[in-house]
């Protein structure tokens, strides 16, 4: 049901700049994509998606307790008519595990007929304290996935030669991360965002690079799409906020925002100030007068 905060998502191409965007077969016109773990329920999470105006929410097929204790499901609170579910391998810490834990995620949405059901956001982790992902299970589990007829979204550091090795590997798009997960830390290298969205889309301009990780507030959103990414990824900035719901409605607009913000092109930086209006033809004031 809609929340106190609900505000309709303007309708698509009302936005200047707001345009769809392709991830493998697949077209989207929000560019801003929200998880749905950690919420303290299932109506916040559910009232959050909605004013966030995303289309795709991801789901941890390992982690995501599918039914609370009220005996409540969680795809119970999610239109899956209206979203399309991204199921991720969260908590795996091996190619092996993450290609099982993916597999999964593809039988129940087959099952559910959800459009999602051949793709998934791939997660190899290195360990659970950093939470960073392992290169070397991250590009096996890439190619596997790959082989067996997955479009794989996968997530990554923010280097830049892995990023090559996994859009070469197969992915449909690399979504390197901003900061660690759910640190709150923003985009901390913007250098490295800015060369892998260089390298990657030298060769195809439309290849999708969705920043992922790490988001604390809208701002930081704004910043990754004012650095060109092709959207942005995010769960625990908006689920642990102090209201979930207007955050959400925050980071819609920062998303729009800050993609028509890189479209416009922004001033180049100046060491000196720069007046607004020319000093050639200034009135002259005659002392005195």
């Amino acid at each position: 049901m809609p929340s106190a905060h609900h505000v309709d998502a303007p309708p698509a191409g009302t936005e200047p700049g707001v345009t769809p965007f392709r991830i493998g077969s697949r077209t989207f016109t929000s560019r801003l994509l929200v998880g749905t773990g950690k919420y303290k329920d299932f109506p916040t999470m559910q009232a959050a998606l909605d004013a966030s105006g995303c289309e795709v929410v991801t789901v941890a097929v390992r982690r995501e307790r599918l039914f609370n204790e009220k005996g409540q499901s969680l795809l119970e609170f999610i239109d899956t008519s209206r979203y399309t579910i991204l199921p991720n391998t969260a908590g795996c810490f091996s190619a092996e595990d993450a290609v099982r834990v993916a597999r999964l995620g593809r039988d129940i949405l087959e099952q559910i007929n959800n459009p999602g059901a051949s793709w998934v956001k791939l997660e190899v982790l290195a360990d659970k304290k950093t939470l960073l992902p392992d290169p070397v299970g991250t590009l096996e589990a890439c190619r596997e996935l790959v082989k067996d007829g997955f479009e794989v979204l996968c997530y990554t550091s923010d280097d830049p030669v892995m990023a090559r090795h996994i859009k070469a590997a197969g992915a449909v798009s690399v979504m390197p991360a901003g900061s660690p997960i759910g640190s709150g830390q923003g985009v901390l290298n913007r250098n490295n965002i800015a060369i892998i969205l260089e390298d990657l889309k030298a060769a195809d301009p439309a290849y999708p690079v969705i920043v992922d990780a790490g988001v604390g507030n809208a701002s930081d959103v704004s910043v990754a799409m004012e650095l060109g990414a092709d959207g942005v990824l995010l769960n625990t900035a908006v689920a642990h906020a102090t209201d979930p719901v207007l955050m959400a409605h925050a980071m819609r607009h920062a998303c729009v925002a800050g993609r028509q913000s890189a479209l416009a092109g922004r001033i180049p930086k100046k060491l000196y100030a720069s007046a607004s209006s020319p000093w050639d033809g200034v009135m002259t004031v005659i002392p005195g007068e």
